[in-house]
């Protein structure tokens, strides 16, 4: 099959006073998410849809949080690996389709600055990136406020059938 895709979920505890970084944008926050990278859960969420859709693992397989040239990393550069990564094995991004899951802060005008970011590093155009963003109803460690969750799904197609 030529068309494959991807689904990818990522979490990270939040914590007080720490950054929280989501689509590759600094997010003005109390809280904010902690992890062995910059923790940007949106990225992590569709680096795994990425891969999953190529059969190439998942973010932990490629990056490990035991390697220290990871530790505090910009998302972004795990992503435009990621790319690089689908475009050794000729596979173009047909398209992303996302959800954050945070009570607060609200983040929806926010979203135009990640998709854009985000078209940069996936070298895809704004409109082939879907970003939406939701509570919990104060349900579950996200309502809580002890975390932050995504989901991606991302679509890719091998470029060795597009002609």
């Amino acid at each position: 099959m030529n068309i494959k895709v991807g689904f990818g979920y990522d979490v990270h505890r939040l914590e007080t006073g720490a950054n929280l970084v989501l689509g590759g944008i600094k997010i003005t926050s109390d809280k904010g998410a902690v992890g062995h990278s910059d923790a940007d859960v949106l990225i992590h969420a569709i680096c795994d849809a990425l891969l999953g859709a190529a059969n190439l693992g998942d973010i932990g397989q490629q990056f490990p949080d035991t390697d220290q040239q990871y530790f505090q990393i910009d998302s972004t550069i795990l992503l435009k690996k990621v790319v690089g990564l689908l475009n050794q094995k000729l596979f173009s991004i047909g398209n992303i389709d996302s959800t954050i899951c945070l009570q607060q802060p609200k983040i929806a005008e926010s979203i135009p600055k990640m998709k854009s970011r985000l078209a940069e590093v996936l070298q895809i155009p704004e409109s082939e990136i879907s970003i939406k963003a939701t509570t919990t109803e104060k349900l579950g460690f996200v309502g809580e406020e002890k975390g932050i969750s995504a989901y991606a799904v991302a679509l890719i197609e091998n470029r060795t059938s597009l002609s």
